[in-house]
């Protein structure tokens, strides 16, 4: 049977439970005592790829044309304004 917890008491113990559900524990999350979502720990032999890594944005932030040639091309790239290019 899975661990059923309320909504409010994952948001106020968020830490408690990543922990718990990075060590193999699955729990369901229940709102007005419905069920809402389930949240369990991601299967290691599911394979990631790397979209975007937001990691290496600016701290100001980048013009939605970069993030759209990222995920377009799968890789960062620089700005199409700085290089000249015009939309």
């Amino acid at each position: 049977m899975a661990n059923i917890i309320g909504l409010r008491q994952l948001r106020e113990n968020v830490a408690e439970y990543a922990d718990l559900v990075a060590k193999g524990k699955s729990f369901v999350v229940v709102r007005q005592s419905k069920p809402i979502f389930k949240i369990s720990p991601v299967d290691e032999e599911e394979n990631w790829e790397t979209v975007i890594d937001f990691t290496k944005i600016k701290k100001g932030g980048v013009p939605v044309e970069d993030i759209v040639a990222a995920i377009t091309n799968g890789q960062n790239t620089k700005s199409s304004r700085k290089a000249g290019k015009t939309a």
